[in-house]
């Protein structure tokens, strides 16, 4: 079988220099594997470290490298590469995305690839992951996104949650099989089901993409799978200042709203989307409350989330104000 591996970094070169050499110092069960590494204009050194690298590690005709002028983000980043291998004559089987701050533990290529070839009717496959320093198994396969779910999500409320249930991530300790989405950080996808779809939706610079694409899959008939005998670790969040998954007190970047506002509008409409979004507003409002109450500072909302709730994603629902979309800034996150 034929792998492409695509690794798209900005700014960690260290990590992605280990990511690179982890896919290549693997036999992958004989497979032919590829590597594709995109630089997405890092700010420093980084497009020639990798040049440098790839001249001195003989690397050769394994890894291409794509030095780009522009931070395309992660769907864009990765479009570039899937693009051009749409237009061979004969594309790969499968492509592999690996995070920059992500490397393979074990022969994970191979056994993603067994998986798939054991359920036809699967699209994608996602890795177990692995966290350092303990490289203690944390969660990386998720259900779709739901309205309770992120509310819950914005109010982190004990008794909430345990009403609720568990409607945004699976078990860590989950079993293989099916479920709705895998982490982005260490997937791969039948070639030609990607194709079928149209890759990555680039209307998204970071987050929720990987959970759109999975779910286009999904209405298109394709199933994803979670194997976690495939192993990866990740050093969640060196690759970016906003924590996958998380909320803190330090204000998000407003690609994280308008990433959010673009899911759900495209999943469930703009009515839904804007009656979740107010349920959301109102439970940072309560869970702030019950903080207070508690008193016990809140670590669940961000910075000035009113103004940008409202700026990103109120407003824009409800036709109050035009959003021209996301332009990348050095000073909002590392990819």
């Amino acid at each position: 079988m034929q792998i492409a591996v695509i690794v798209v970094n900005y700014g960690t070169s260290d990590l992605t220099l280990e990511a690179v050499q982890s896919v290549l110092e693997r036999t992958h069960k004989g497979h032919d594997v590829e590597v594709h590494l995109v630089d997405n204009a890092s700010p420093e050194n980084d497009a020639e470290r990798f040049t440098l690298a790839k001249k001195e590690r003989d690397w050769g005709d394994r890894v291409t490298l794509w030095l780009e002028k522009k931070n395309h983000g992660f769907g864009r980043g990765n479009n570039l590469v899937l693009k051009a291998l749409a237009a061979r004559e004969t594309p790969p089987e499968y492509v592999f995305l690996l995070n920059p701050d992500a490397r393979l533990e074990n022969e994970a290529l191979s056994i993603l690839v067994e998986t798939l070839e054991a359920h036809p009717e699967a699209g994608a496959v996602g890795a177990g992951i692995l966290e350092p320093p303990d490289n203690k198994m944390v969660t990386a396969c998720f259900r779709y996104p739901t309205a309770l779910g992120e509310i819950d999500r914005v109010i982190g409320f004990g008794p909430l949650s345990r009403l609720i249930g568990n409607r945004r991530a699976l078990p860590a300790d989950t079993p293989p099989g099916e479920v709705d989405w895998v982490a982005g950080a260490c997937v791969l996808f039948r070639f030609h089901a990607l194709q079928k779809v149209g890759f990555f939706d680039p209307g998204f610079f970071l987050y929720f993409e990987e959970v759109d694409l999975m779910l286009r899959l999904d209405k298109a008939g394709w199933r994803t799978r979670y194997q976690p005998k495939a192993l990866v670790v990740h050093a969640a969040g060196a690759s970016t200042n906003v924590q996958s998954g998380a909320l803190d007190r330090r204000r998000r970047p407003d690609f994280v709203y308008r990433s959010w506002r673009r899911y759900f509008t495209k999943s469930h409409g703009r009515v839904f989307a804007l009656a979740t979004a107010a349920g959301m507003t109102g439970g940072v409002a309560v869970g702030r409350l019950l903080a207070i109450l508690r008193r016990r500072p809140s670590t669940r909302q961000p910075l000035f989330f009113f103004r940008d709730q409202w700026r990103y994603v109120l407003a824009p629902l409800m036709g109050l104000r035009e959003d021209p979309g996301y332009e990348f800034r050095e000073s909002d996150v590392q990819l």
